[in-house]
């Protein structure tokens, strides 16, 4: 039997000039780090309208002539000075009236980095920047509180299945330390014995002869990854409940 061609309407073509071409695309930064104890976010402080001088996730427009990715990328860099930083795609945004001069329509990257090891100053039109524990922001510019807000809801699935620590801690850490990061990211308190049974039942930690030095308490022991079980870790992903 022979297939009838299908015949398709002509359509007609759309000129640079219709509203479909009058908007903007912007990448926003939502960046986590962990400082052993809470949980932060970087934010900058606008210095130019709309907003200005309100905090901010790091975002602004995306070029004619590059790919998204970079933008988020060189848009990172241009406001907060960090480079080379791995960045993750979470999802768009595009509310009609989510910018106040126009259309724009913008997609969220997260990423996960080590403060000590990430220093960064305030450029272009960012006035200030400055990392803010979670638990403190309330207000942002623009509707960059959803945009956390997401990148948060993100952040926790991906925790139950992946090892964020191996990016957030410093190298060497104790038990304490990378207990308080789950519970951070997770927003609930966890048994002390049962963490500690589930995460070393992993073996994705290498215990080290040296413990913690200049503390009030008892020294605590300290703690690595194994860099090659936690990229297998990665590639295979695993279940994290306590």
């Amino acid at each position: 039997m022979q297939l009838e061609q299908i015949k398709y309407p002509a359509q007609e073509s759309v000129a640079l000039t219709e509203p479909f071409f009058h908007m903007a695309f912007s990448v926003d930064c939502v960046i986590f780090g962990f400082d052993g104890n809470e949980l932060k976010i970087l934010l900058i402080k606008r210095g130019e309208e709309p907003f200005g001088g309100y905090w901010a996730l790091p975002g602004n427009l995306i070029y004619l002539n590059e790919n998204i990715h970079d933008g988020a990328a060189r848009v990172l860099r241009e406001l907060t000075g960090l480079q080379n930083v791995y960045l993750e795609q979470v999802e768009t945004f595009g509310t009609v009236n989510r910018h106040p001069l126009g259309r724009v329509i913008t997609t969220a990257y997260y990423s996960l980095v080590k403060i000590a090891d990430c220093p960064v100053f305030a450029q272009s039109h960012a006035e200030e920047v400055s990392w803010f524990p979670i638990s403190k922001v309330s207000d942002l510019a623009f509707d960059h509180l959803e945009i956390l807000k997401a990148c948060m809801q993100k952040l926790k699935k991906i925790v139950r299945g992946r090892p964020v620590g191996f990016e957030l801690l410093p190298p060497k850490f104790t038990l304490s330390e990378l207990q308080r990061l789950y519970e951070a990211i997770l927003e609930y308190p966890m048994d002390k014995r049962n963490f500690r049974k589930k995460i070393l039942s992993m073996n994705i930690l290498v215990e080290l002869e040296q413990y913690q030095e200049g503390v009030a308490h008892r020294p605590a022991r300290l703690y690595k990854f194994d860099e090659e079980k936690y990229k297998r870790f990665v590639e295979e992903g695993f279940s994290f409940a306590v």
